[in-house]
């Protein structure tokens, strides 16, 4: 039976990235296409002043760019397995902002801070384990 799990975990652990990645594009790909996402007409004008406002931070609509390039093209490519450390150490810095944003209270029920929370935690995971197994990352070890 141990042998079973052994050879299930490599698959399991590309579902989990490949997961990661597919939630991950979903919030990029409406600040790409500038549609609404859920109840934010404007996702990109709300990620603009989440950093800029909220967060204080400058260069609000540069880096609410970088962002949707990481929520979009970074997203495919942590799915795929490519660039997997790097993409996953910026997911964390990403999640880790969201946290911090959402704080100084960290609400649990009201405001689902155990979201970004999760998805932290799992980049981490990602960041320190690398593609895996089933990756492009892998893939492209063994060629070189």
């Amino acid at each position: 039976m141990a042998r079973w799990y052994a050879r299930g975990e490599g698959g399991a652990y590309a579902l989990l990235r490949f997961g990661y990645g597919a939630i991950i594009f979903t919030h990029g790909l409406p600040k790409a296409l500038g549609v609404s996402h859920g109840s934010m007409a404007n996702p990109m004008a709300g990620s603009i002043r989440l950093i800029g406002e909220v967060m204080g931070l400058p260069f609000a609509p540069q880096l609410a760019f970088l962002v949707m390039l990481l929520e979009t093209v970074g997203a495919a490519m942590l799915a795929l397995g490519l660039l997997t450390r790097p993409l996953a150490l910026l997911m964390l810095i990403e999640m880790i902002a969201i946290s911090y944003a959402m704080g100084p209270t960290w609400p649990w029920i009201d405001r689902g801070i155990e979201y970004p929370v999760l998805l932290a935690l799992t980049a981490l995971y990602m960041a320190v384990r690398g593609g895996g197994a089933w990756s492009l990352d892998s893939r492209l070890r063994r060629e070189i």
